[in-house]
């Protein structure tokens, strides 16, 4: 199951991909089939911020395609907005999504994989931000979220471990990636003179990297990835 827009392509899979635009998950779901790739991508409407919304993915998914055995948390946002005169509903709206939402994600994938006994993988995919590698100005709550996100990572493993939990879970944290959140959310003054000739990664790199990650043995677990693009000053 992928909760958020981008496809980690694993051979004879079944994928469910959340998106609360779920046309684009359409899309890439009809390119697939066009391509002839095995396995069978599956789009479901979702706003990863109403709990109700997951909760009905992760039991439509149940009844059928079967039980989750990977769960890969890929929504983010990341809005314009700062801590000193802030909109409080792009605070709201961060907070739910890139935290809230995650929480439940992994709360309800934990559940099934535990009462079905699978040694199941969480990825969620973090930010260099959530490791105090860049500052943007308007990235003040974003870069919050990382950071939280960087621990509930390791709080995870560690309750998991405690439950003596086959269950892995692995942070991935790229830096600059080409996509709409790059190139469209910095967008305050001087945010985009920052970004001038600053190499950025492609989407397929951090798909690569979750991939990695999910082909490790059962007896390895992957805890931290970071990635940047070679020659990038954050």
């Amino acid at each position: 199951m992928l909760d958020g827009v981008k496809v980690v392509k694993l051979p004879d899979e079944e994928v469910v991909g959340l998106a609360r635009r779920v046309e684009r998950i359409q899309i890439n779901a009809s390119t697939l089939s066009s391509l002839n790739y095995p396995g069978k991508l599956h789009p479901f409407k979702c706003d990863i911020r109403k709990e109700e919304d997951l909760c009905n993915a992760f039991t439509w998914t149940t009844n059928n395609i079967g039980v989750v055995h990977i769960l890969v948390n890929n929504a983010g946002v990341c809005l314009p907005t700062n801590l000193i005169n802030g909109d409080s509903e792009m605070w709201k709206a961060i907070l739910e999504t890139n935290i809230f939402g995650l929480c439940v994600a992994q709360r309800e994938a934990c559940k099934l994989m535990t009462t079905h006994n699978i040694s199941g993988h969480i990825v969620n995919i973090n930010s260099i931000a959530g490791h105090g590698h860049y500052y943007f100005p308007s990235t003040s709550i974003y870069g919050a979220t990382k950071h939280a996100l960087t621990n509930i990572c390791e709080m995870l493993r560690s309750e998991l471990t405690a439950n003596k939990s086959k269950i892995k879970v692995t942070s991935v944290s790229p830096g600059l990636v080409d996509t709409q959140l790059v190139t469209e959310e910095f967008s305050l003054p001087g945010e985009m003179e920052l970004m001038e000739g600053v190499p950025l990664m492609e989407c397929k790199d951090i798909a690569d990297a979750v991939v990695y990650a999910l082909s490790t043995s059962p007896s390895v677990m992957i805890n931290e990835i970071t990635l940047r693009a070679v020659g990038s000053p954050v």
